[in-house]
């Protein structure tokens, strides 16, 4: 299907025609869009950034190839999006749990839970996916996963710091080190454990908490998170 547009220029009528026709038109292009970057990361999730398909991206979204070449200029402008998107995602629904808590470990440990939980989506890969696919090259597309990647890690190693200073993470190497360690285990879990829920979501937990120096998953990090295991 096609995305229609509103013929003629003329001004709103006093009914309102004009402009509701206006804002169906905006209401039709927004899902269009959101149809075609679902179906984009999938696509990259799966066959990675090289392998991408654009006719294929816009035929299992339903519409044309010119209609995804109305909403992006071209493969990487459609990439960038798809980060972007994925990224708003991931902070909506585990991000803002995370934030939820005062305790700087039941927010890492929240956090890995919920990265578990996210990436059972067939979505969810993309970062991983374009990640390794640009290690190493100067690339728009890497440059832009970095840049979001670097902002997670700061977050992480501000929680880390804080958690030092709290008392409940014990000292070791250097904050930023221990956010990368952190990161490692997390992704490297769910990796590894692609299919295998609930337990994915538990050993993300339990190698998070590892990677912190902790002894086991606090208990008030499985009842804070998504639900006690």
């Amino acid at each position: 299907m096609h995305v229609s547009t509103v013929a003629g220029g003329g001004h709103e009528g006093t009914d309102g025609t004009a402009g509701a026709a206006r804002s169906t038109q905006a209401d039709r292009s927004a899902r269009t869009r959101s149809a075609l970057l679902e179906s984009a990361a999938r696509g990259l999730s799966r066959y990675g950034y090289g392998n991408l398909n654009l006719a294929r991206v816009a035929s299992e979204a339903g519409y044309t190839r010119g209609a995804l070449y109305h909403q992006f200029k071209d493969k990487e402008d459609l990439a960038l999006a798809v980060i972007d998107w994925v990224d708003e995602t991931w902070r909506q629904e585990v991000g803002l749990l995370s934030t939820q808590q005062s305790d700087p470990v039941l927010a890492l440990i929240v956090m890995a839970r919920g990265h578990a939980v996210f990436c059972r989506r067939d979505v969810a890969r993309v970062a991983m996916a374009l990640r390794l696919e640009f290690a190493g090259q100067d690339h728009r597309v890497g440059r832009h996963i970095e840049r979001i990647s670097s902002g997670f890690l700061k977050r992480c190693t501000r929680l880390i710091s804080a958690g030092r200073r709290a008392g409940t993470i014990p000292p070791g190497p250097p904050a930023r080190t221990m956010a990368l360690a952190f990161f490692g285990a997390m992704e490297g879990t769910v990796i590894q454990l692609a299919g295998q829920a609930p337990h994915d979501e538990v050993l993300a937990a339990r190698a998070a908490a590892g990677v912190l120096g902790l002894d086991g998953v606090p208990r008030a990090a499985l009842q804070a998170s998504l639900g006690a295991v």
